[in-house]
């Protein structure tokens, strides 16, 4: 591209040679150091050298381009904001960018095309291992170079940790280019992180299959409100990699594989297929099928506030998140009916439930003797109720149900069968455990698969059970002494093994940041626990990836930042400190509490380890330094497992009294009273967390009973 007579002859002592491109924000030149090795220098274009903000923008894209180690992208050699007009110069790599390779050739073959997968996820994780969010993954931004694609321009990156506290973002500024943007950045641009690039990714990976993207349109409120709310078209890209473009694609971000998963994948050869019709072969990532989806009023309110040419895109951001309210959405407070009412055998629904999630456009609860029930989310309609048992014994209590998870078209439950044994002087009860799929809009089974069948009470309800793309992953076996795979389209076992000998009884599988875990702990002649194991399973087999033993009886309390968070039970014995396991590496670290810690409830949520008390009190402790960040009395007494939006931390009782704490400093800024038909007798181990979608919060208390609340009124 020939020079101009207005480009400069050198920027910050580099000879310009030619001119590479120019777009909204800057032109970039080819450029030689003194040395004579070329360079690509990107200057801002003069109208944007006296906004202070596009400053700091422009300042972020040079820490955060250093960030990053140069294997997967172009190094930074030299830069300087301060300029009159700012720039920054890169190694320079031959080739085309993706988007002019393709217009040019057209689509990438098959076997350029999984290259360019493995490159882009392999990139992804170099990325996001340096705290980095790109956020602007698309074809221009693709360099194909000879040794594999490298991604370019972190002009709009920033640091993942920062993702829910940019104040750049709060300004109301949301940017991106439209057919490759994930639905969160148009929805909820405060919770965009590391999987807003996994979807962006999948999007170019179509493109490069099809030469078009997944979510074209001719007018850009479409393409917004296509990719919030549409399916996507992938017409024409190969059926080999038709599910790792559907696993990308997958609408919210905590159903989206890592780039890690990605490449285990891609490796293996064998990919599932996301979607509910498809029966999935052996390999998938271990990530639980949770989808949500963001009203196309959303998308279509970002869009219509574009206004330049730069594919800047502005959005209006009201209250903790952007969400708009269900169409005709209300407070309401809500009690799902007793199945089993006027059974004179059945001890009833008599608590809270202990896990509600969003599915299918609705509120699913479960807990106590309730499998699940649903209610509307506008008016809170209570549309069906399933017990766990629909028999009950004259001895049974139906046990304590939780939802496993979630995935399009189903959600996971337990089952509990109790039967009385005549015999003796007293009957006995034994329980027949199930994994049940049910279809969310009506309730009805889509396919029950019996785990356990015995007289001392050991199902998965205590053991545990993981929801993954494939399926479910539970305790199995009538002693509860292995586990297996349950098929997602039909409930049927897979694959199944023992658990560690001698432990059966202390081990539980649990999930965290999309993967799953088998912790199991070891005591000694007298009874006490000497260590604890931790495994990482792989769904497509159930064998361990790693395993790693610690010392004590640890327990997971979730992951942050690529390392696994345990710690002892501080109801048990006062939590000293915290044992921090790489997930990559599997190295193990400790770290100390600056303050012992008594607390009756132990929560990971955004990176922040939070201690509560039944007084209220709420501590906020840095698991990467033991620090306590503030202290604050919640005003709650028993709180249960707490919710976080990307500003505010909310709390519930099992009574009802709610309140909202500033998640910087602990300050209450909100508060609700209890409900007087709150009185459970439960305490706050049992009591599902409030579920946050967009502005409205919906709080579980008292006996099967939620109310909403529009977080903007606390």
């Amino acid at each position: 591209m020939a020079l101009r007579d207005s480009d400069p002859a050198e920027v910050g002592g580099y000879r310009i040679d030619d001119r590479l491109g120019s777009g909204g924000m800057g032109v970039v030149y080819l450029a030689r150091s003194a040395s004579g090795r070329r360079l690509a220098v990107k200057v801002v274009h003069a109208q944007y050298a006296d906004d202070d903000e596009f400053r700091i923008r422009f300042r972020r894209e040079v820490a955060a381009a250093r960030q990053v180690s140069g294997a997967f992208t172009a190094p930074v050699v030299d830069a300087d904001a301060d300029a009159s007009r700012p720039w920054m110069a890169t190694v320079y790599i031959p080739g085309e960018d993706l988007g002019t390779h393709v217009r040019r050739h057209g689509p990438l073959p098959p076997d350029r095309l999984r290259e360019l997968a493995a490159g882009l996820a392999e990139a992804l994780r170099d990325i996001h291992r340096a705290g980095v969010v790109h956020r602007d993954l698309k074809p221009a931004n693709v360099m194909l170079a000879e040794d594999g694609p490298r991604v370019i321009d972190f002009g709009i990156s920033r640091a993942a940790e920062a993702a829910g506290m940019d104040a750049l973002t709060q300004t109301g500024r949301v940017m991106g280019t439209p057919p490759f943007m994930s639905p969160e950045q148009f929805a909820a641009p405060h919770e965009v992180g590391p999987a807003t690039d996994i979807f962006s990714l999948g999007a170019v990976v179509a493109y490069a299959a099809t030469r078009r993207g997944p979510f074209d349109s001719p007018s850009p409120w479409e393409t917004a409100t296509r990719v919030v709310e549409g399916d996507p078209d992938l017409a024409g890209v190969p059926a080999d990699l038709l599910p790792f473009v559907r696993l990308c694609l997958e609408k919210h971000p905590k159903s989206r594989p890592g780039p890690d998963e990605l490449l285990h994948l891609l490796r293996e050869g064998r990919l599932p297929d996301p979607r509910p019709e498809a029966a999935p072969p052996d390999t998938a990532p271990p990530r639980p099928r949770r989808r949500r989806r963001w009203p196309a009023a959303v998308a279509a309110t970002a869009v219509l506030a574009a206004v330049a040419a730069t594919g800047t895109l502005l959005a209006r951001d009201g209250g903790d998140t952007p969400h708009a309210l269900p169409a005709g959405w209300h407070t309401w407070h809500r009690q799902a009916e007793d199945p089993l009412a006027g059974d004179p055998d059945s001890m009833g629904p008599s608590g809270p439930f202990s896990r509600c999630v969003l599915a299918d456009g609705s509120l699913l609860c479960a807990g106590d003797s309730i499998m699940a029930t649903r209610f509307t989310l506008a008016d809170g309609r209570n549309v069906w109720t399933r017990p766990m048992d629909p028999t009950p014994a004259e001895t049974s209590s139906s046990g304590g149900g939780t939802i496993i998870g979630t995935r399009p078209g189903a959600v996971y439950v337990y089952g509990a069968d109790d039967r009385d044994i005549k015999g003796g002087d007293e009957p006995e009860s034994r329980t027949r455990y199930t994994v049940q799929a049910l279809a969310p809009a009506t309730g009805r089974p889509i396919w029950r698969t019996v785990v356990a069948d015995n007289v001392d009470g050991m199902g998965p309800d205590i053991n545990g059970a993981v929801a993954v793309p494939a399926g479910v992953i539970t305790t199995y076996g009538n002693a509860s002494d292995s586990y297996a795979l349950l098929d997602a389209t039909d409930g049927g076992v897979r694959w199944h093994h023992r658990l560690p000998a001698g432990a059966a009884p202390d081990c539980q599988l649990t999930g965290a940041a999309g993967q799953v875990y088998l912790i199991c702990h070891t005591s000694d002649d007298d009874g006490n626990y000497e260590r604890t194991t931790a495994a990482q399973l792989d769904p497509a087999t159930g064998k361990a990836r790693w395993r790693i033993t610690a010392k004590g009886q640890l327990y997971l309390f979730g992951q942050t930042r690529g390392h696994l968070v345990l710690g002892t039970d501080p109801l048990m014995n006062r939590l000293t400190g915290l044992t921090l396991i790489n997930a990559s590496s599997h190295v193990l670290t400790t770290v100390r509490l600056t303050a012992p810690r008594t607390a009756t409830g132990v929560h990971l949520v955004r990176d922040t380890l939070y201690l509560t008390l039944t007084s209220g009190s709420v501590h906020a402790v840095d698991p990467w330094t033991g620090r306590e960040r503030w202290q604050s009395n919640s005003t709650v007494e028993q709180p249960g497992p707490p919710t976080a939006s990307a500003t505010r931390l909310y709390l519930a009782s099992p009574t009802g009294r709610l309140a909202a704490l500033d998640l910087r400093t602990g300050r209450v800024t909100g508060t609700l009273p209890g409900r007087d038909d709150g009185d459970t007798g439960g305490g706050p181990d049992n009591t599902a967390a409030p579920v946050l979608s967009g502005d409205a919060l919906y709080v579980p208390y008292g006996i099967r009973a939620v109310y909403s609340v529009d977080v903007r009124d606390l």
